[in-house]
């Protein structure tokens, strides 16, 4: 090869690389790179995966430290916004300075600034009066009446809300009514999934995928090399076999066709990303694991190979009566979960091996006695 050509090829990547700026290159990599994290926080936060969501979170923070302080980015606003609302249920976490505001308080704070990102005025007002209600009704079911007073009267210094809504707060709190109809109304699990509908709207209107397109246009290629791979040894094996044993050359030729169709019917579309699999999550049942206690007679007849499973059903205690603090935990769960997640609602709760249709029609007989709406 002549060495002037050599020469010109070793010089082509630098001046390529000199020709643009780097700085701006390095801010274009990390925009690509904020959108992706933002797009896989949005997705966490969904499918309510808290742990996924909070390892996202980290990453994000790292690329982004403004996320606890003053922040101006709008879509490092929204995820500063939805890392209060996810730890919205922990009084203990804090993300201001001042001790007593609470997560869903600094949530309200920072929803205050996104008005302008939300086109449905109702949908605004809607989040707003949710976050109000909670912050009051998370310090009463925690039995915090004072910090329930306390963020009340926040909330009344620095927004402003329908004085209607505030008097009937104010009564709920004087009267320690932890299981108001009003707050029940109002519930986390609702205001989880106004939110859900606002980030569905954003995203749609805002969309930050370029970077996530291209990395599932590389794992769908890849995913397609390898599958012709497969085929072709197969293609390779078959010809062999042919070459063995003559007389099974016709069947090794149709086996041969049939691999090239397949090869044909490999998609190389991409499919959707942003279809939303929430459904299909919503059905999936989770396994449920009692935290009843087994005492030993019972792992004795359990373990036993001598009597058989009708025995052991004989000694199978009942279950008791309803108790108020079941009937307790059963409201505090559907205020929680919603009505009908009695799956959720038996994994936060002990409810002395009942199953979830047994707190399905508990659920019945509370509502026919008007105990709960």
């Amino acid at each position: 090869m002549d060495p002037e050509i050599e020469n010109k090829n070793a010089t082509a990547p630098s001046q390529i690389d000199g020709s643009v700026n780097f700085a701006q290159v390095t801010a274009v990599a990390n925009r690509w790179m904020l959108d992706f994290l933002f797009v896989s926080l949005c997705r966490r936060f969904k499918e309510d995966k808290f742990d996924e969501f909070n390892e996202t979170l980290s990453i994000f923070q790292a690329l982004c430290p403004s996320l606890k302080g003053n922040v101006h980015h709008e879509k490092t606003i929204i995820c500063a916004f939805l890392a209060r609302v996810m730890h919205g249920n922990k009084l203990d976490v804090l993300f201001e300075e001042e001790v007593h505001v609470m997560p869903l308080m600094s949530a309200a704070k920072i929803w205050s600034d996104l008005e302008h990102t939300v086109e449905d005025g109702s949908l605004f007002k809607n989040i707003s009066h949710l976050l109000l209600v909670q912050s009051v009704a998370l310090c009463l079911e925690k039995g915090k009446r004072s910090s329930a007073s306390s963020a009340l009267e926040w909330f009344e210094n620095n927004h402003e809300f329908p004085q209607n809504m505030m008097v009937k707060l104010s009564t709920i709190v004087t009267q320690k009514e932890t299981y108001h109809p009003f707050l029940m109304s109002f519930s986390f699990s609702r205001l989880l999934e106004t939110i859900k509908s606002y980030l569905d709207a954003y995203l749609e209107k805002n969309p930050s995928d370029y970077l996530l397109k291209k990395a599932t246009k590389m794992v769908q290629s890849s995913q397609n090399i390898e599958g012709l791979e497969d085929v072709t040894t197969q293609e390779s094996s078959l010809s062999e076999e042919a070459n063995k044993s003559p007389e099974n050359r016709k069947e090794n030729k149709k086996k041969a066709a049939c691999l090239r169709t397949k090869r044909k019917l490999l998609s190389t579309k991409i499919s959707d990303v942003w279809q939303n699999d929430s459904v299909d999550w919503i059905h999936c049942k989770k396994p449920f694991v009692s935290l009843r206690r087994i005492s030993r007679s019972e792992l004795s007849e359990m373990t036993s190979p001598k009597k058989d499973t009708a025995k052991i059903q004989k000694t199978r205690k009942r279950p008791r009566k309803w108790t108020l603090q079941l009937d307790r935990y059963l409201v505090s769960g559907v205020k929680r979960h919603g009505q009908g997640n009695w799956s959720r609602i038996l994994m936060d709760f002990d409810f002395d091996g009942r199953t979830g249709t047994m707190l399905k029609d508990r659920w019945r007989v509370l509502i026919k006695a008007n105990k709960v709406e």
